[in-house]
C-alpha cells in the first residue's frame, strides 16, 4: 500500500496532522523508538507524546499487514481466473480487514459445501434461472432439483458481502446476548452465578462482564447466545433478493433466503460479533492493565536507604535479608516470632543485631501469609526498644517468581530462593521500578482476567508501559541491572548485558560518551540511549540529566542564565522551543526523579482477618488493581476488598483510574462483608 494512502487514512482515522504522521513514520524507518521521538524529536512531530505516537506506529503496522493481505488475495482470486477490474477496484480500495474478507469470501478456498455438491449434480442452471425471478424454463425442476437449487442460492445469499455487512452490524447493536446456567451447576454455587439467568445488549456489556462470561463458557458453568430479531433480518434479505413476488418459485427463493440466514450468515455472525465484542473487551481490560502496571512501576521509591527485607511465613519461618543503600545484599537470616513456635526472644536478638550491623533504616515486610503477625511482632519490638526504623508492608505479588528466575539465579546464585524473595521485597521499597522490571508484569498480578486476554497483545502493551516507565524516570548506567537497562530506549536484552559486562571489567562509567566502547553499541544505538542514561558523580555534569548530548553545546550556553535567558534567541532549524523549554527544565533541576515523595498505608493492628472485619469500620488501605468497574484495595486481611465505581466518589465517576491508582493509600468503610464467598465491599472516605 502506498505511503502517501496510508498516511492519509491515519489522519482521518486519529485527526493528527499529516505532516506529523509523516515526520514521525519517517523517524520510525530511521530505527527510532517511540520514547526517542517523543522526547528528544518534538520539533519535527509537532509534539506528539507517546500515546499518540504508538498510535501511529500501529495503525502503519496495520495498513502494511493490509496491503499484503490485498497482494496475497488478489493473486489467488487470478489463478482462479475470476479476477475481473470491478473486483480488483474493489480490493484495492478496500481499507477494513473484515470488509476485505467478506468480499474475499465467494472466493476463499473451503470444504466442500451443499452448494458445491448441487452444482456437481448439474444444478446450478436451475438456480441461476430462479435467481434472475423473470421468463418459462425447460429444467428438470422435482424436488431434489429444488432442493439443490436452494443450497445454491443460499450460498450466494451467504456470500454476498453486502448483506454480511448489514446483518452484522445489525447484530451487533441490537442483538442481546443471553446466558444460562449448564445443567452440571443448576444447583451449585460458583463464581458465575449472576449470569444463571442473564441477558443484556451486546454492544453495551462492560468488558469485565464480557470476559467473565467468556471464562464461564470455558469453564462450562454457563453457555450464552446471541438473540435477535430473525425476522426482521430474514426481511432485509428478502427486500435486497426477492424482485419478483408473483414469480413461479418465488416461495422456493425465499425458503432459500431463510437457509441462507439461519443455517449460514447467522451463526457465523454471531461468532463474529462476540469475538469483535471480547476484542473490544480485551483492549479495554489490556488498557486497565497496563494504567495498573505502570501505576505500581511509578510508585514512590524510598529511594538509598538500607533495608531490611522479610519474606514472611509460619512453619517454616520468617526470611530476613539485609540490603545496603544501593540494593546490594548483605546478611541474612531465617526466624520464627510467630504460631506455631513463637520463638520471639530469639527472633528479636537476630532482628536487631541485622539493625545494627548493616545501619537498616526501614524494615519492608511481604503482604503474604503471616504478614499481619510478622508487623506485629516487630512494632512490638520497635516499641519496647525504641527503635526510629519504619516498618512497611509491600506487595509481594511475583517474589517468588523472581526469586525461582534465571535473574535472582545470576544475581544470587549461592542464595536460597527464598533469601531471594526476601531480597526482592527489600529492593521493592526501595525502587519499585528497578526490581520489578526483573519480572513479568502477569505475575505482580495487574488485574482480573489478565490470563484470559490475548497473551501476545497483552505483553506488548505491557512491555511499552514499562519501556515508557523506565525512560520517563531515567537509569543509573552505574547500578542499573541488566534487566533494568534493556527496557532504555535502543538498548535490548544483548547490549544490556554488554553494558554491566564492560561496567564489571572497567569500573564505573565516568561519562555517557563511554557508552561508545560497549561491544555492538553502535551510533545509533547511542543516539536512542544516551539521553535516558544518567552518569551521577561523573566527568560532565551534564550526564546526569536529561538533557541529550547533542544538546550539551546549546545547554552550555544557556546554564549561566537560567533566570533572565530568551530561549527564543537560541531557536534554531534543528532545535526549537520545545527542546530548549526541556533542557531550561533539566538545568534548573538536575538529577531530579520525576516520582511522587514515598508513602505508605498503616494497617489497622487489631484486624487480622476477614472475620474480624465489622459493617461501619473505617480502615486504611492499599489500591492494589484498578478495574473499568471500581478499585481493589488491600486492607490488610490477606482477601482484598472491593471499592465498586459507584462508592469511589460522591459524584459520578465515569472511569476509576480517574480517582484511584494503583498503589494509592486510601481511607475506606467497610460497607458490606460475604464470609463465604471472602468479599468485602468498601468505599473511599
Amino acid at each position: 500500500m502506498q505511503n502517501q494512502i496510508i498516511i492519509n487514512h491515519i489522519a482521518n482515522e486519529t485527526g493528527i496532522a499529516e505532516k506529523q504522521i509523516r515526520a514521525t513514520v519517517g523517524l520510525f524507518l530511521e530505527g527510532a523508538t517511540i520514547p526517542f521521538v517523543a522526547r528528544y524529536r518534538k520539533e519535527k512531530t509537532g509534539g506528539l507524546d507517546e500515546v499518540q505516537i504508538k498510535t501511529i506506529q500501529e495503525r502503519y503496522n496495520y495498513y502494511e499487514e493490509l496491503g499484503a493481505r490485498k497482494e496475497t488475495i488478489l493473486k489467488t482470486i487470478e489463478e482462479q481466473e475470476k479476477l475481473t477490474p470491478e473486483l480488483k477496484n474493489r480490493i484495492e480500495k478496500c481499507f477494513d480487514k473484515q470488509t476485505l474478507e467478506d468480499i474475499y469470501l465467494p472466493y476463499k478456498p473451503k470444504r466442500k459445501t451443499k452448494a458445491d455438491i448441487a452444482i456437481e449434480k448439474g444444478y446450478k442452471p436451475l438456480a441461476d434461472f430462479i435467481w434472475a425471478q423473470n421468463g418459462t424454463t425447460n429444467l428438470e425442476a422435482g424436488p431434489d432439483a429444488i432442493k439443490g437449487a436452494q443450497d445454491i442460492m443460499a450460498q450466494q445469499v451467504s456470500d454476498t458481502a453486502e448483506y454480511r455487512q448489514y446483518i452484522r452490524r445489525y447484530v451487533f447493536c441490537k442483538a442481546n446476548i443471553v446466558c444460562k446456567v449448564t445443567k452440571d451447576w443448576f444447583d451449585k454455587k460458583s463464581k458465575f452465578e449472576m449470569y444463571y439467568n442473564f441477558s443484556e445488549n451486546l454492544a453495551k456489556a462492560a468488558s469485565h462482564r464480557v470476559l467473565a462470561i467468556r471464562r464461564g463458557t470455558k469453564e462450562k458453568v454457563i453457555s450464552w447466545k446471541l438473540v435477535v430479531k430473525d425476522e426482521e433480518l430474514i426481511n432485509y434479505l428478502e427486500s435486497k433478493v426477492v424482485k419478483n413476488p408473483s414469480f413461479v418459485f418465488a416461495q422456493e427463493l425465499k425458503e432459500a433466503i431463510a437457509d441462507a440466514y439461519k443455517r449460514l450468515i447467522f451463526p457465523s455472525i454471531q461468532t463474529e460479533c462476540f469475538t469483535t465484542k471480547v476484542l473490544e473487551a480485551e483492549t479495554e481490560s489490556i488498557k486497565v492493565f497496563s494504567t495498573n502496571l505502570k501505576n505500581l512501576l511509578l510508585f514512590s521509591p524510598v529511594g538509598q536507604k538500607e533495608i531490611l527485607g522479610l519474606d514472611p511465613g509460619f512453619r517454616t519461618g520468617c526470611k530476613v535479608a539485609a540490603i545496603d543503600d544501593l540494593g546490594n545484599y548483605q546478611g541474612k537470616a531465617t526466624i520464627f516470632p510467630t504460631e506455631p513456635f513463637n520463638k520471639i526472644k530469639e527472633a528479636t536478638e537476630i532482628v536487631l543485631k541485622l539493625i545494627k550491623d548493616y545501619k537498616v533504616k526501614l524494615v519492608a515486610i511481604g503482604n503474604g501469609t503471616a504478614s499481619k503477625e510478622t508487623m506485629q511482632f516487630i512494632k512490638k519490638m520497635f516499641k519496647d526498644h525504641k527503635l526510629d526504623v519504619i516498618p512497611v508492608i509491600v506487595n509481594e505479588a511475583g517474589a517468588s517468581v523472581y526469586s525461582a528466575s534465571e535473574i535472582a539465579q545470576k544475581e544470587f546464585p549461592n542464595l536460597d530462593l527464598t533469601v531471594r524473595g526476601a531480597i526482592s521485597i527489600a529492593r521493592r521499597l526501595q525502587d519499585p521500578l528497578a526490581e520489578l522490571v526483573k519480572i513479568d508484569p502477569k505475575a505482580i498480578g495487574v488485574g482480573q482476567y489478565q490470563h484470559d486476554v490475548n497473551q501476545v497483545n497483552l505483553k506488548e502493551s505491557l512491555d511499552f508501559t514499562t519501556e515508557f516507565c523506565v525512560n520517563f524516570v531515567g537509569v543509573d548506567l552505574n547500578t542499573a541491572s541488566s534487566s533494568l537497562l534493556s527496557y532504555v530506549s535502543g538498548i535490548g536484552p544483548v547490549l544490556a548485558e554488554n553494558i554491566v559486562q564492560y561496567r564489571n571489567q572497567n569500573g564505573a562509567f565516568k561519562n555517557r560518551k563511554t557508552l561508545k566502547k560497549v561491544t555492538k553499541l553502535g551510533p545509533k544505538a547511542f543516539e536512542q540511549c544516551a539521553g535516558f542514561l544518567r552518569v551521577k558523580n561523573g566527568d560532565n555534569p551534564l550526564d546526569n540529566t536529561g538533557i541529550h548530548p547533542e544538546s550539551y553545546n546549546i545547554a552550555k550556553k544557556i546554564v549561566g542564565q537560567l533566570e533572565t535567558v530568551n530561549l527564543n534567541e537560541y531557536v534554531t532549524e534543528e532545535v526549537g522551543l520545545p527542546t530548549l523549554k526541556d533542557i531550561k527544565k533539566e538545568l534548573e533541576k538536575p538529577g531530579l526523579d520525576p516520582r511522587e515523595e514515598f508513602s505508605y498505608a498503616k494497617f489497622d493492628d487489631n484486624i487480622d482477618d476477614i472475620k474480624d472485619l465489622k459493617k461501619g469500620m473505617v480502615l486504611e488501605g492499599v489500591v492494589t488493581n484498578v478495574t473499568n468497574f471500581g478499585a481493589f484495595t488491600d486492607i490488610g486481611v490477606h482477601q482484598d476488598g472491593l471499592i465498586h465505581i459507584s462508592q469511589l466518589s460522591d459524584t459520578f465517576v465515569k472511569n476509576p483510574a480517574d480517582i484511584v491508582s494503583a498503589g494509592q493509600c486510601v481511607k475506606v468503610e467497610v460497607i458490606g462483608l460475604d464470609l463465604d464467598l471472602k468479599r468485602i465491599q468498601l468505599k473511599r472516605i
